[in-house]
């Protein structure tokens, strides 16, 4: 059997892989595995508990809490809140353990639960695998006063929107903002902090009813975003996903603008502000060559991880650095936040728009995006990438050929037997030409 929990947390079909049962023990075990290692010594434990709008979200929650308060831990229900605000109120609660319940931009059928430890970061890998180990192992429950006690936090929202409010210094009043909520976590508190920052607010896919979350809306689809900047005459949309912890941009012309384009527009804003630590900013390998470029032209140091926000605020954590985030959208300040913040990202955004009096289209030209191609070369031994000597010389070759005009990246993916080959170059076409030739390799070495 694999392991449980992916890069982020346990996901699965709500109900199918990922039932109450599951989500039950799975919190008793994260709650003996915290006790183990010294968390709640001294004290009566706390946890927080939050979910996105998914109709599932009731009986999982109903179960993470079931199983908190079993195992003698006192449980504060937050009720819908994106994934930030749950980790936000951890710290800010004193709470030894916090648990969202999502699956962030996956279709609604889907669910997730993901630990924070104290503090509102994500659990490490030790304390998952531990989890694991403890899951449905004997124990002896507490009882009579000893077991947990449950209650509501009701101002959850309002106290995570002030906070957001906070982060900034100069009011948004004048600009006219769509943002799409994805009919997920971020319905009430984002189109509340944007209006409480002073912008003038149109919310689309703000009305979750249990089932449409995600559904042809939010970060994974722009259309009804695009449309509806063009439509209101607006000077920008935001597109948050299902548990707001990553946002993507539209410019007031209807272009698109990714996360490389959001990260370089706010490094060179903490850059100029002095608050972008030792002038750096932290990328994935999967982030486009155009922004490597640009940050490199601008005096700002790029260092780039493996994909996936943990390894991104792995590295922030580990050297320092104030500022980091992925294509996807997933950007993380760690002056303001332990995890990527859609919601966040949108007001620092706005903020760089209103103190610059520059549109987001002007502020995101400092970096040319390289066009890009991703070629998914299924049903091959992806274990064999790295060592086949055919495979590597064709690497070489198509490289040289390339030189400092592209690049190219040739990954196992870390959950499929897929190899994905990514191709950067001057046009479409040639990127395309060498990501196929590549795959024809791959497809040749590795075939099972």
């Amino acid at each position: 059997m694999g392991r449980l929990f992916g890069t982020d947390g346990v996901r699965g079909l709500a109900n199918g892989q990922l039932t109450a049962d599951l989500a039950l023990d799975l919190s008793v075990a994260a709650a003996r595995v915290l006790a183990d290692r010294g968390e709640f010594a001294g004290h009566r434990p706390v946890a927080v508990v939050g979910r996105d709008t998914r109709i599932s979200g009731h009986f999982l929650e109903a179960a993470v809490v079931a199983g908190l308060a079993s195992a003698g831990v006192d449980v504060l229900r937050l009720g819908v809140l994106p994934t930030p605000g749950v980790a936000f109120l951890t710290d800010r609660l004193g709470a030894d353990l916090g648990v969202m319940i999502s699956a962030s931009h996956n279709p609604m059928p889907d669910n997730g639960i993901k630990f924070l430890a104290r503090g509102g970061h994500k659990l490490d890998d030790a304390a998952e695998i531990a989890i694991e180990e403890r899951l449905h192992e004997p124990w002896e429950r507490p009882t009579g006063s000893a077991v947990g006690r449950v209650e509501d936090h009701p101002t959850a929202v309002a106290e995570y929107a002030a906070h957001l409010v906070r982060t900034i210094d100069h009011p948004l009043v004048g600009l006219r903002v769509v943002l799409d909520c994805a009919q997920g976590a971020a319905s009430d508190v984002g189109p509340q902090a944007l209006k409480d920052a002073g912008a003038d607010v149109t919310a689309i896919h703000a009305m979750p009813d249990g089932l449409n979350i995600n559904d042809g809306c939010g970060s994974t689809h722009l259309e009804s975003l695009r449309a509806a900047v063009l439509k209101d005459e607006a000077d920008v949309g935001f597109a948050l996903d299902g548990d707001a912890d990553r946002c993507l941009a539209v410019d007031h012309t209807g272009e698109v603008v990714d996360g490389d384009q959001i990260l370089a527009v706010l490094a060179l804003g903490l850059r100029d502000r002095g608050r972008l630590a030792k002038d750096t900013v932290v990328a994935t390998v999967m982030s486009n060559l155009g922004f490597v470029q640009a940050m490199r032209a601008e005096g700002v140091g790029v260092r780039q991880t493996k994909v996936g926000d943990r390894y991104v605020l792995e590295a922030m954590r580990v050297s320092g650095y104030s500022l980091g985030g992925e294509q996807s959208g997933h950007v993380i300040m760690t002056d303001h936040a332990t995890t990527g913040d859609g919601i966040l990202t949108a007001l620092h955004l706005l903020e760089r728009m209103a103190t610059t009096g520059q549109s987001l289209r002007d502020l995101a030209g400092v970096m040319t995006r390289l066009p890009q191609v991703l070629v998914n070369v299924t049903g091959v031994d992806k274990s064999r990438a790295d060592d086949d000597a055919v495979l590597a010389a064709a690497l070489a070759e198509e490289e040289a050929e390339l030189g400092d005009t592209g690049r190219i990246l040739l990954r196992p993916s870390g959950t499929e037997e897929m190899v994905r080959v990514m191709v950067e170059a001057e046009s479409a076409e040639r990127a395309g030409a060498i990501a196929d030739r590549l795959a024809v390799v791959v497809r040749q070495q590795l075939a099972r």
